[in-house]
């Protein structure tokens, strides 16, 4: 039976690990500072606001919440990246993706101070992941390395195949893996003989978005499988297509309506030596990392261990 890689066990570990730094910088009297921006109200990024801040009580981090309406401007959300940027108490600042169609993303990202973007999404973070510099890592792909690690999973000298190459997810993964010495090929929706390269791979992740994309075909027996996708099915026959029988997906898709499914087959995950499940695999470790990057920007700012 493959491994399965509990991402909520994992989460919890870093979270008690944070609190200890936590409380190691209050006796320097410091206390980390996190600033979220939530433009609009799109209810699944409220929820996931929500459990961020939570997050932040409970490990002794001071959180703000920040809502514009969905009609600010980019100039007004300048404003108030600019002001964040400038607050000594605020150590991170995290701009909620999705943003409304009329705002410059880009622009706003880069916006943020590197010393603040615990997103990891700023050039000068981005040029340091290149480059194997310390520096503030993309939450996902960080906390997906931090899941390898502390599970054994040595994957220097292997060959990992990377499906995706969003700014987000992909190309900060494929990097990550590049840095920690595996042999490292990004596909993605124009990749020629898709199946030719995941079938090669020791190392595979799936980060496309597509529900129940990578089949048991296309898993080299014995991989380690890594499921970054979060895809809500609603409809009756993608569920059976997906989960067969299974009572307890049953039980839950008949309460809420829908379910969740990663971008990798739930029956390809049998070829696997081990796997990421969804839920409870690699979405439960973002925001744990989130926290670690908020603490470590706490200690850089200051010249802190």
């Amino acid at each position: 039976m493959p491994e399965v890689l509990d991402g909520v066990v994992v989460a919890a570990e870093i979270k008690a690990e944070v609190a200890e730094k936590v409380r190691a910088l209050a006796a320097n009297g410091v206390t980390p500072g996190l600033a979220v921006i939530l433009v609009g109200n799109v209810a699944a990024s409220e929820i996931y606001v929500r459990s961020k801040v939570k997050t932040c009580a409970e490990l002794g981090i001071y959180s703000e919440m920040l809502t514009p309406a969905e009609t600010v401007t980019t100039d007004e959300l300048l404003a108030m990246v600019a002001e964040l940027n400038q607050r000594d108490e605020i150590d991170g600042i995290l701009i909620q993706l999705p943003l409304p169609a009329h705002v410059e993303t880009r622009r706003l990202l880069k916006a943020v101070a590197p010393e603040k973007d615990v997103d990891g999404f700023h050039p000068v973070n981005v040029g340091r992941l290149q480059s194997g510099q310390a520096g503030l890592q993309p939450c996902t792909p960080a906390g997906v390395m931090e899941m390898l690690r502390r599970r054994g999973i040595d994957v220097a000298g292997k060959h990992a195949v990377v499906l995706g190459r969003s700014d987000i997810v992909g190309k900060p993964m494929a990097m990550l893996l590049v840095n920690a010495s595996a042999t490292v090929t990004v596909c993605h929706s124009r990749t020629v003989d898709l199946t030719s390269y995941t079938q090669r791979a020791e190392v595979l992740v799936a980060a496309i978005g597509r529900p129940g994309f990578v089949t048991e075909d296309m898993v080299r027996p014995g991989a380690v499988v890594i499921d970054v996708g979060i895809n809500r099915v609603t409809d009756e026959r993608k569920f059976v297509e997906f989960f067969g029988d299974d009572p307890a997906r049953r039980t839950t898709f008949a309460k809420r309506g829908s379910v969740v499914v990663g971008d990798v087959h739930p029956e390809a995950y049998r070829a696997s030596s081990a796997y990421t499940p969804v839920p409870g695999g690699v979405g439960a470790l973002t925001i744990a990392m989130l926290m670690a990057n908020t603490v470590r920007a706490a200690s850089l700012r200051r010249g802190l261990p």
